[in-house]
């Protein structure tokens, strides 16, 4: 008899466990859904725990995404002649800003709509705007008119991405890796006008692309140039660090006998690479850029309670003869993740004459360009949620090439407060 009566008991128990576990869908985000579709993988869910979720009324607006930063900058730029002149031309001194606006809209769960506007009236690689220097002047203009009218749209594109794989159509920032953020090839501020191919996994990254640089605002060149990437990343796991080994090419097509590459405000502004005069008297490039690219990153997840990253990058331009090899090193120390967190950065960066393309190198270091070599640290404090404070000291040696008068030591200091929102 007791046996029966425990029998009945153990099957009125299960009845009710089973009973009481729901079925629910859940999307490759972590969302879970009342329905089946595409993507979504079945789960139990206990009806005690969590019930299926019902659809919420205002579940379109879910789709929609905003972000953006605001960064104040301090900047002084000082420029002294190795033979003992300096004029007030070379000494510099800026209040300027940058602000970025992104917007992404999720049409279905593989694919979205991105699009983004960056101060700095269309500057290919920066979105800094200096206010002016003479606020009682007759140039000088209120502050509706930096914000709005120096916005220009610097992402517009589509995005696919399925698990590890990510695509993306249109004008978009670039997917290329670097290590420690190196900008020997690749400045920061840089967006492609294409297609552009990104794989990463936990043992390998992948990315290749087809894009036209010259499909952009205050572009100079007299002809189209496009650009062919491919890259590959090697991923490692060693015992409390990672290695990263790269590989990658840039290929440009049709910049040898073109004119400068961007500012025909200016006239074209030659950024340190060799110009010769063509047939025509027009200033013209000497070389192509066919650009072969190497770099081993190590990270150290725990240095005296700190994570640290060192990081040095071979580029070697096959299409130049001459000043055709270009490298740079790094260590990075700390990481701004968390409040009162802060990291700090040393590299040393030599950039000749045709390494490089210097119209999309770092616009920072050397005053924009190439044709130099020197130093930068760079600091940045993390002291709120979404706020920051950093600095950036650059000491460089320009060339006679770059200057067109003498060898030149440049310094450049910016302080910089950041808002995330």
């Amino acid at each position: 008899m007791k046996k029966i009566v425990l029998s009945a008991l153990t099957a009125a128990t299960l009845g009710t466990v089973a009973a009481s576990a729901t079925t629910v869908y859940k999307d490759r985000n972590g969302n879970l859904f009342s329905t089946a579709g595409d993507g979504r993988v079945a789960v139990k869910v206990s009806d005690e725990v969590k019930e299926a979720p019902k659809k919420s009324s205002n579940a379109i607006f879910d789709r929609f995404h905003f972000k953006g930063d605001l960064r104040l900058r301090y900047e002084s730029k000082e420029t002294e002649y190795r033979d003992g002149t300096d004029t007030s031309d070379d000494q510099e001194y800026h209040n300027r800003y940058r602000l970025r606006l992104v917007s992404k809209i999720d049409l279905t769960d593989t694919l979205s709509f991105d699009a983004g506007m960056r101060s700095g009236f269309g500057n290919p690689t920066s979105g800094n705007q200096s206010f002016d220097n003479d606020a009682d002047g007759a140039d000088a203009r209120g502050l509706s008119d930096y914000w709005w009218q120096s916005l220009r749209v610097n992402i517009m594109n589509l995005t696919y991405k399925d698990g590890a794989t990510t695509v993306k159509a249109g004008r978009h920032p670039y997917m290329i890796y670097r290590p420690i953020k190196s900008q020997l090839i690749w400045d920061n501020d840089i967006s492609l006008n294409g297609l552009s191919y990104n794989y990463k996994d936990d043992s390998k990254i992948i990315n290749f692309g087809v894009n036209q640089p010259t499909f952009a605002e205050r572009v100079n060149a007299k002809d189209d140039v496009n650009l062919f990437f491919a890259q590959y990343v090697q991923k490692m796991k060693l015992d409390g660090a990672k290695l990263n080994l790269g590989v990658g090419a840039y290929m440009y097509d049709g910049i040898k006998g073109n004119t400068a590459f961007y500012y025909p405000e200016k006239g074209g502004k030659k950024m340190g690479n060799t110009f010769v005069t063509d047939a025509q008297g027009r200033s013209v490039y000497e070389n192509d850029y066919h650009i072969l690219e190497g770099f081993a990153e190590y990270q150290l997840k725990d240095v005296l309670g700190k994570p640290v990253a060192l990081a040095a990058g071979l580029a070697y331009n096959m299409a130049a003869d001459d000043d055709n090899i270009g490298y740079d090193f790094a260590v990075k120390v700390g990481k701004a993740k968390k409040v009162g967190d802060w990291q700090v950065k040393y590299s040393y960066t030599y950039s000749p004459e045709d390494a490089v393309l210097g119209d999309h190198s770092d616009s920072d270091n050397f005053g924009g360009g190439v044709a130099a070599k020197g130093h930068a640290i760079r600091t940045k404090y993390k002291f709120g949620k979404n706020t920051y404070i950093a600095g950036t000291f650059f000491y460089n040696t320009l060339s006679e090439h770059k200057t067109s008068k003498q060898e030149a030591d440049y310094e450049r200091v910016q302080l910089d407060a950041i808002l995330k929102f």
